[in-house]
């Protein structure tokens, strides 16, 4: 079962911004708006623990900015190294005007 979390109102987070919902069972989750695609990322990167939402986003990937890890926002895939593992992805999406993301 999912938890729906509630992170900010929709005209909060325009197209190249990122939100951070803090305190869901998987600890800081990252919301992505790409030309107004929400993604939902955990924000934690799997090589170094740095906050990928301080990353730079490019074609649909975030770069971790500790060491220049891609990650697919859509997939959670790293694109190489040094990063080796996924990340979670969560689904994020706007229901009343508000940004939600579902976290299982």
């Amino acid at each position: 079962m999912s938890t729906v979390h509630e992170v900010c109102p929709a005209d909060a987070l325009p197209p190249g911004e990122v939100a951070v919902v803090e305190g869901t069972p998987d600890g800081r989750v990252a919301v992505f708006n790409v030309d107004g695609e929400l993604y939902g990322l955990e924000d934690r990167c799997s090589h170094q623990q740095a906050w990928l939402s301080e990353g730079y986003v490019e074609d649909c990937a975030v770069e971790c900015p500790l060491h220049a890890a891609m990650f697919d926002l859509r997939t959670g895939e790293p694109s190489g190294l040094p990063a080796t593992k996924p990340v979670r992805t969560y689904r994020a999406y706007v229901e009343g005007g508000t940004v939600k993301v579902e976290v299982p």
